[in-house]
């Protein structure tokens, strides 16, 4: 018998399948980036930000309506999204479930409408959209199931079609992007929407098999981030960790939200509370949760609650690291450092980024509201330092080894007590999922200064005066930034062609902000070929970060050899700690 409708429960089942999918073919993804560097992340970013949408869906239990299933999907995907391929899959969810959010059931007609919506949402998201990448292959996608909609007899060779299509799409992506086709592949997050789109027509066709919770763990760092001393003297004012949702039977206005939050930080911080119509999810740390239980039951009955004591978490987290044993359990919540374990300890500035500056180490009572509040995405403990002495409030460790979810950012922006937050991305690759937590922050005043480098980053931070507006802040740091040039020096993972250059698996890579610089076999002389094409006569700066796999010597030599051949200009070096990469050079 021909399927002609979809429920709730087939579409839930798709969407599952979709997960499934993608998650079984990340690693394949990954290998596709065009940069044949070690931390090739789109089919993980994909996976992370579809799977936040399954487990979303499956807390919905086995009683839920289309509507409900809609904001599962699109909160989940939402708040999970990671990297720019995270982020637009997200959109694309986004535009798709709100085009069939408002029925029961749902045709070729309705798939096609919410095809074009999801399309063309995922495209506004996007400041300057470009052909051959997942963009294209939704946009196939959307036009082929209009076409095609009409004259449909059933879904299974309906959505057949359209997979079929958009894997014809997907292998035209490198004749619209000259550098897949050097690299010979096709775009990798085209690839990573042609799986989820092929997990769900198996489901459609009966031949997925069964979703896998277990499937939905991981997600952290690679790196973890974790400083060792900052857990250990970190204080926990606040003892459990209380997760809940209310199904709202009664009026929750905006007034009434603004004062359950007023409740909530009267007893306690770290508070998250989104609204989403009928339901508010609410994260919240409390030495009485049953006090938080208490005022959100005059509102409707609860459900998904959940207590975790964090000072047992903290002794474990302290004996793990003793031990050498470090695991994180909850990325959301451990990758997420302050300065002096608390994000409004106060911390000296130090304004020419020295890791000598003397740190204040002491815990105290987090003081009234301030006016600027700081973000930084970062990793490598050396270039926490840096941004800490900066005044960073609040670090993020990822960067290129792991892209941090919007979650990440939402999470980061509610442990500071300021007005106004500025968010470093410090990655290209980051900057649409902190723009997205932007959008879903409604009580702080979020700037997204869109740094593409960490040099970038502290350039930025170091032109921020207090004095200004944070308009007039945003713009002097954005002048700043555009000053800086930088690159970064790693290994190739594979054999590839790229900017007219043959790349070996092994050989190390100078890096530019658009392309490779430099390529050989030794890192201080690709690192001096790389340095020496980023220095116009303009400069007069040069910055070198060392990773964690050089040792100070070694980059005390290479600062020699570079300060020989320009004897004009000024060097600085430090320890950035960062991995994978074995320097990260600017230049201004």
């Amino acid at each position: 018998m021909s399927v002609t409708t979809l429920d709730a429960k087939a579409v839930a089942g798709m969407l599952l399948a979709g997960a499934s999918e993608l998650n079984s073919q990340k690693d394949r993804i990954n290998e596709l980036n065009v940069f044949p560097v070690p931390d090739g992340d789109t089919g993980t970013n994909m996976t992370l930000t579809i799977m936040s949408a399954a487990k979303e869906v499956l807390a919905l239990g086995d009683d839920y309506d289309m509507k409900s299933l809609c904001k599962a999907i699109s909160m989940g995907s939402l708040r999970g999204a990671r990297g720019n391929s995270g982020v637009i899959l997200s959109q694309l969810l986004r535009g798709l479930t709100k085009e069939i959010n408002e029925h029961e059931t749902i045709d070729a007609k309705i798939i096609a409408s919410a095809f074009n919506k999801a399309c063309e949402t995922a495209y506004k998201a996007v400041m300057k959209p470009k052909e051959g990448t997942i963009l294209t292959v939704a946009k196939g996608v959307a036009e082929k199931a209009g076409q095609t909609c009409d004259t449909a007899d059933d879904l299974e060779s309906f959505i057949g079609g359209i997979v079929e299509h958009a894997d014809a799409v997907l292998q035209t992506t490198p004749d619209l992007l000259p550098v897949l086709k050097q690299a010979g592949v096709v775009d990798s997050g085209g690839q990573g929407l042609l799986a989820v789109l092929t997990g769900a027509y198996n489901a459609l066709l009966g031949k997925a098999g069964k979703f896998d919770p277990d499937s939905l763990s991981g997600g952290g760092s690679k790196e973890g981030g974790i400083n060792r001393d900052a857990v250990a003297n970190a204080e926990i004012k606040y003892g459990y960790c209380t997760e809940f949702i209310i199904l709202l039977d009664r009026v929750f206005n905006a007034k009434n939200e603004k004062d359950f939050k007023a409740y909530l930080e009267s007893i306690g911080d770290s508070i998250v509370c989104v609204a989403m119509d009928e339901i508010v999810k609410v994260h919240v740390h409390t030495n009485h949760p049953g006090l938080a239980f208490e005022k959100a039951l005059t509102f409707g009955s609860l459900t998904s609650m959940k207590i975790d004591n964090m000072r047992e978490e903290h002794s474990e987290r302290l004996f793990k690291l003793d031990e050498g044993k470090y695991v994180e359990k909850d990325p959301s919540e451990l990758n997420l450092t302050g300065p002096a374990g608390t994000a409004d300890a106060p911390v000296p500035v130090s304004r020419n980024g020295s890791k000598e500056a003397e740190k204040d180490t002491t815990i105290e009572e987090p003081g009234p509201r301030k006016k600027d509040g700081f973000i930084a995405v970062s990793v490598g403990d050396g270039l926490d330092e840096i941004f800490t002495d900066l005044g960073v409030d609040v670090i993020i460790s990822g960067g290129q080894t792991m892209n941090p979810s919007t979650e990440d950012m939402i999470n980061a922006i509610e442990k500071i007590n300021a007005d106004n937050i500025f968010i470093y991305p410090n990655n290209k690759n980051i900057i649409l999922a902190a723009n997205q937590a932007s959008e879903l922050s409604d009580d702080k005043n979020v700037i997204v200064i869109p740094t593409r480098t960490v040099p970038q980053g502290i350039a930025a931070l170091i032109n921020y005066m207090p004095d200004l507006s944070p308009d007039e802040n945003a713009k002097s740091m954005q002048e700043a930034m555009a000053n800086v040039r930088s690159g970064e020096v790693t290994y190739s993972v594979r054999d590839t062609m790229i900017d007219d250059k043959e790349i070996k698996s092994g050989d190390i890579m100078g890096i530019g902000e658009q392309s490779i610089l430099a390529v050989g076999k030794d890192v201080d002389k690709v690192t001096i070929e790389m340095t020496q094409s980023l220095i116009t006569d303009d400069d007069s700066l040069v910055s070198i970060y060392y990773g964690e796999d050089v040792e100070p010597k070694s980059a005390e030599k290479l600062m020699k050899k570079l300060s020989k051949r320009y004897p004009d200009l000024e060097f600085e070096i430090h320890r950035g700690g960062q991995p994978i990469y074995y320097y990260i050079i600017s230049v201004e």
